[in-house]
């Protein structure tokens, strides 16, 4: 169950949400001198809710696609033979009903529709990209990533609720919302750009039984070349947004320390991808899919970058800004 679940990606999706709400959005309230936060309560239902959605999403993609993996990955199947197709789908029951119960229990305290309305429709979409839309050229590979863009999005969005409780619209007098979400989102698009990156080198390490059974993803009806030219252009263009971004970051100090973040752990990885995708032999897919898993790493780890300098410019202690609760 815990290789079914993918559970080093979940642990992923919480290092996300407590380095975006720890080190992008405490920092940013310390700032504004707020003392805003969410409870613990609220934090671990947040978590929780997120990670076992997502650990459902994964269980019913592999429901759905016993047929595919015993083409490209026969000696990975676990639903069909460790695990019992019965039990499987049960199993993504449970995870799906404890996501929503947490989900909206979160959106319940916090009084928010917007979050309620997430936790009801994620599930479903995930549902639908598992049992067809996956097989849909360039939507499922979207949706997976519109998913993954959610990840950070969400702890901005309770965080939003939270202050709009506390302090009516006087908070949308400040700039505070407006910065908050320009970081944040900043971060979201980074992973919804190497998310729908990863999707489709994935799609070319599985062309083999996707092609069987028919499925439109963009190595089957462009071809693997045309699968990686546009993986060499999407990353080409993230590259020049990002270091564009970089040079435009002023926290009160210099840009430079971000600059050379973007270059030496986004742009330099990035490049090196490139080079595994023009090479032709087999292995090419997988390395270039693992090194995606770092660039992601990487990037996420930025709010750290972004907690270091917030200290030094507020004169406030690193562990201070960290804070959970």
């Amino acid at each position: 169950m815990f290789k079914l679940i993918r559970y080093q990606n979940l642990l992923f999706v919480v290092l996300i949400q407590l380095l975006v709400y720890g080190g992008i959005i405490i920092p940013t309230l310390a700032s504004y001198v707020l003392p805003d936060c969410l409870s613990v309560t609220q934090i671990i239902s947040l978590v929780i809710s997120t990670v076992c959605i997502t650990a459902g999403g994964y269980v019913i993609n592999d429901y759905f696609d016993v047929k595919i993996d015993r083409i490209n990955r026969p000696g990975k199947v676990l639903i069909g033979s460790a695990l019992p197709k019965e039990q499987a789908m049960r199993f993504y029951q449970v995870l799906t009903l404890f996501g929503i119960l947490f989900g909206l229990y979160l959106a319940f305290t916090l009084r928010s529709m917007t979050l309620g309305f997430v936790y009801i429709v994620v599930p479903g979409m995930l549902w639908f990209y598992s049992s067809s839309y996956k097989r849909m050229l360039l939507v499922g590979n979207i949706i997976v990533a519109f998913c993954s863009a959610l990840v950070p999005l969400l702890p901005m969005l309770a965080m939003q609720k939270v202050l709009e409780n506390n302090w009516g619209d006087v908070v949308y007098d400040t700039p505070l919302i407006k910065e908050l979400y320009t970081w944040v989102g900043v971060i979201a698009v980074f992973a919804f750009v190497w998310t729908l990156i990863r999707e489709i080198i994935k799609d070319i390490q599985d062309v083999m039984g996707d092609r069987e059974l028919e499925c439109h993803t963009v190595p089957v009806v462009w071809g693997e070349t045309g699968a990686r030219i546009l993986v060499i252009v999407l990353t080409i263009l993230a590259d020049v947004a990002l270091v564009w971004l970089a040079t435009k970051v002023n926290l009160g100090i210099t840009p430079a320390l971000t600059l050379k973040y973007a270059v030496w752990g986004i742009v330099v990885p990035s490049v090196c991808l490139i080079g595994i995708l023009l090479r032709k032999d087999a292995s090419a897919p997988r390395q270039a899919s693992m090194l995606c898993k770092f660039i992601m790493l990487i990037g996420t780890l930025y709010c750290l970058i972004y907690n270091f300098l917030m200290a030094q410019q507020y004169d406030v202690s690193l562990l201070g800004l960290f804070k959970l609760a």
